[in-house]
């Protein structure tokens, strides 16, 4: 029995020391960190500029069912959820979840003519 199970024991260790390790770091020097800091904008700038090249990937460079999608509809879709984050007072869930419905809707209009 543990000869079967050792593989996944091995994952599970490996992965939480992996990952573990650096949340208790990240708690640690965290907890000391002024929220205007330099590390911390410069960490903010970073995450945000990793979202934003996720999402022109998405929409500039798609892969599968979505390449199906027209740049214009992908586009909108995307111009829908930036207005709907706006309009929510910067709310990311309404912006994400407007792209998306509008997204939806556009492609399924778009695939059924």
């Amino acid at each position: 029995m543990s000869e079967a199970l050792g593989p996944y024991l091995f994952i599970l260790l490996a992965g939480t020391l992996a990952t573990d390790i650096w949340r208790w770091l990240g708690v640690l020097v965290g907890a000391r960190l002024r929220e205007d800091s330099d590390l911390l904008l410069w960490v903010k700038a970073v995450a945000t500029a990793l979202v934003a090249a996720v999402i022109g990937n998405l929409i500039f460079a798609p892969s599968g069912a979505l390449a199906e999608v027209p740049l214009a509809i992908r586009l909108g879709a995307a111009a829908c959820g930036y207005l709907a984050f706006w309009l929510a007072r910067k709310n990311v869930l309404i912006g994400v979840l407007a792209a998306e419905a509008a997204l939806i809707a556009a492609a399924s209009i778009f695939a059924g003519t």
